[in-house]
């Protein structure tokens, strides 16, 4: 499988880091972590902003950095996205967005046409940046990064200066070049949220160093690590459309050793959904639970469990009777486990009291 692989270790300045992680050279991975740790240390690295000496830096099999080779930035095939647009006032959007084309001879690997229709700029081309909104500058900054025919695309928390309407304007785009292109990109944010709906894999930083990195739903489900025992500790679980009754709207959607049943808009059978379960709508049960408003409840097993300080338990779960099915996670009182003497290997009945459709295949369906 082709990867991007990286490994920088060493001091900037006054700061020590310690990075090192391999991710697929297709989708999204997200480089998660609180503010100070090291994520834009890292992006500037594959950049080639900043030069550690012995640094590794491969995309695809092709090398920009190891002992004996550094690429300098120019011959670096990125598209960078940073926090502020920074787009050219003094020219129009179609200006700004062809500044970085290279020009080449011979068809472009992503097409002025198709950037722009991905990212829904078709009626800005001739405006002046002075003349867009914080989401529309932001639009048109990925589309001049997107141009440059990059072979990886860096976006360093690229929402953060946006306000939430603006946000949730800007992130169906997003998706939208995360199902079209088969372009790598590395996504840094410390926002969780942005991560759940937009990653398929996770570097989680903290201090400088890689914590863990892999698929994000089992990152999120690993209990070593402080995702799983954050406030806001959530699973995000890709699904399919099974059916959807048209009297009530309610989708049926499956993951291995389940179904959830929820509303939804019109989605097709076969269609793929992302779906999040925070760990504080995870009720347990021993016994088959009566007639109640909640509607998904499934059999799983208690796979592994931990203590927190706060007086709760946090529980692992495995889907389907063997427990061998999707991950989720329960968070519940110590007094309520205690008192149904839960532990690891019994079998249970997860009830679900919120699920949550985070990502759409098709943002323009």
């Amino acid at each position: 499988m082709s990867t991007v692989k990286v490994d920088f270790r060493g001091m900037l300045g006054r700061f020590d880091l310690n990075a090192r992680f391999e991710v697929p050279a297709r989708g999204v991975t997200a480089i998660f972590g609180p503010s100070g740790c090291g994520k834009t240390a890292v992006m500037r690295c594959i950049a080639g902003l900043n030069r550690l000496a012995g640094g590794l830096c491969s995309v695809a099999g092709d090398v920009w950095q190891d002992e004996k080779t550094f690429r300098p930035v120019h011959q670096r095939p990125i598209g960078y996205v940073f926090q502020e647009a920074n787009l050219f006032p003094h020219l129009s959007v179609r200006a700004n967005l062809m500044y970085g084309h290279p020009g080449q001879s011979g068809a472009a690997a992503i097409g002025f046409g198709e950037v722009v229709a991905l990212l829904g700029i078709d009626r800005l081309l001739d405006r002046s940046p002075r003349h867009l909104s914080g989401g529309e500058r932001q639009r048109v900054a990925i589309g001049r990064a997107l141009l440059s025919q990059p072979k990886l695309l860096l976006m360093d928390e690229p929402l953060s200066a946006l306000d939430q309407m603006t946000k949730d304007e800007i992130l169906p785009y997003l998706e939208r070049l995360h199902a079209a292109l088969e372009l790598p990109i590395l996504y840094i944010s410390h926002d969780i949220t942005e991560v759940e709906r937009l990653a398929d894999q996770l570097v989680l930083m903290r201090h400088g160093a890689v914590l863990a990195s892999g698929p994000l739903s089992k990152l999120q489900a690993d209990l070593s690590l402080p995702l799983a025992l954050s406030r806001n500790a959530a699973v995000s679980l890709d699904a399919t459309v099974l059916e959807q009754d048209a009297t009530d709207g309610m989708a049926t959607l499956a993951v291995s050793g389940g179904q959830f049943l929820l509303p939804a808009e019109p989605i097709a059978p076969g269609a793929r959904r992302r779906l999040r379960v925070l760990a504080d709508d995870v009720s347990l049960a021993r016994d088959t639970p009566s007639r109640s408003t909640i509607v998904n409840v499934l059999r799983a097993k208690i796979l592994e469990i931990r203590s927190q300080s706060d007086h709760r338990v946090t529980a692992l779960l495995g889907l389907g009777q063997d427990g061998q099915g999707a991950r989720l996670l329960s968070r519940v009182t110590q007094r309520s486990w205690n008192e149904l003497g839960l532990q690891p290997g019994l079998e249970v009945y997860a009830q679900v009291k919120g699920v949550a459709l985070v990502r759409r295949e098709d943002p323009a369906a």
